[in-house]
């Protein structure tokens, strides 16, 4: 036959939407086409697919050419289609079999030898393919971003003639064996921190009733040292959980966060950021900040010193749980489910105490200061409490007391 299907996913916010991959050939002049919206990436794949066929030692028919990536009017992005379109040329071309190809769904980049390289966004496209009951097949260098999967659900190759054997019948591919070295780390608590027991008190209130909170104190007061320990009150992540928030680092592609962990994520962006850096954006929209804390913390040090325009932008998130991006030609939903922790001094030049005891900033100073955040922002604070500076000589007296209480 000339026309074959392959099922393929494309990347839209945090769907991953069903693409038809169709390869038709006809006679003619040989030409090579791609239509049904591809940007640039997925244009050159031609180009790719072409030397990845007769360097793996298959012919590339040299006929009029036609692929139709559908739905028609879905943005194509990346070079994940690679493999798909290599494979229905294949199949239209009689050089495999097509018994078993709707079974499966592909993805995957190819280099110029064939070889299968690492796409973006596997997890929320392997996620959605199990859902239909089929088994995705990717590049081996996916495999650990599937982790959270079931086994089973997804095959990896290495190479396209892997792939062509499995569906050959002649050596099935396996599902693969994943081994996550185990990063024992010592975690420290509020047990360790010495004093501040009213603050403790209002972290452990704040992980309880899933609270936002700021702390307001001069510097050297613990304020940061007390948020860093957040996360560990709160529960674990479960494993729906656990794929939702990978699936966000996945499409992001941002790395540090191990793949198996159920560990919240704790975000703490620094105060110079944007707010499209902060909420998310761009031209092809990606998450930001507060949908890479989703499910987690997201930590805001120096709260007063972020732009004003990034922190009006988090008034709607707050509320709602998710952001809503809207372009010219797409709009794009990430959730954003945060636990807000902030931190502020209590005036500009952090409560320095001049020789009468008196802070050194004026009322107007302090106002202007304060007046950096809106009431709609504040408002949405549950817990504000004051953090001041501990005295050296009390906190030795306290802290064995307290060790012992605290256990």
């Amino acid at each position: 036959m000339s026309v074959a299907t392959i099922f393929s996913r494309a990347q839209y916010g945090m769907e991953a939407c069903l693409v038809s991959v169709e390869v038709h050939l006809s006679n003619g002049l040989p030409n090579f086409s791609i239509v049904g919206l591809p940007e640039a990436a997925v244009r050159e794949s031609k180009d790719r697919v072409r030397a990845a066929l007769i360097n793996s030692n298959f012919e590339f028919p040299a006929r009029r050419i036609i692929v139709n990536l559908a739905p028609a009017d879905l943005p194509k992005q990346g070079g994940r289609f690679d493999l798909p379109i290599a494979l229905g040329l294949l199949i239209a071309s009689q050089q495999l079999s097509a018994s078993s190809i709707h079974e499966y769904e592909f993805i995957g980049e190819l280099s110029l030898n064939g070889e299968l390289r690492k796409s973006l966004g596997i997890l929320p496209a392997a996620h959605a393919c199990q859902h239909n009951n089929r088994i995705i097949i990717t590049a081996d260098a996916n495999k650990y971003e599937l982790t959270p999967l079931p086994q089973g659900s997804y095959l990896c190759a290495s190479h396209l003639l892997e792939v062509c054997a499995h569906l050959n019948l002649l050596q099935k591919l396996t599902p693969p064996k994943v081994s996550i070295k185990q990063h024992i780390t010592k975690t420290l608590g509020l047990e360790e921190v010495q004093g501040q027991h009213r603050a403790k008190r209002a972290l452990c209130i704040a992980a309880a009733g899933q609270h936002h909170m700021l702390m307001v104190g001069s510097p050297g007061s613990g304020k940061t040292m007390l948020a860093s320990r957040f996360p560990l009150l709160l529960t674990k992540l479960n494993q729906d959980q656990m794929i939702e928030t990978m699936s966000i680092y996945s499409i992001a592609n941002v790395t540090g966060r191990r793949h198996d962990s159920q560990a919240r994520p704790f975000r703490s962006p620094h105060h110079t950021v944007s707010a499209i850096g902060l909420v998310g954006g761009g031209s092809t929209p990606k998450p930001g900040e507060i949908s890479l804390a989703h499910n987690g913390v997201l930590f805001l040090d120096e709260f007063t010193e972020f732009n004003r325009q990034a922190l009006e932008t988090l008034r709607e998130p707050i509320e709602t749980g998710v952001i809503t991006i809207s372009r010219a030609n797409a709009q794009v939903v990430f959730p954003a489910r945060f636990q807000l922790i902030a931190e502020m001094n209590p005036c500009p030049n952090g409560c320095d105490i001049n020789e009468y005891g008196q802070c050194e900033c004026s009322q107007q100073q302090i106002m202007r200061y304060r007046n950096k955040l809106s009431a709609p922002i504040l408002d949405r604070i549950d817990i504000t409490i004051s953090v001041p500076k501990l005295n050296c000589k009390e906190l030795l007296n306290k802290s064995k007391t307290y060790k012992e209480d605290w256990h």
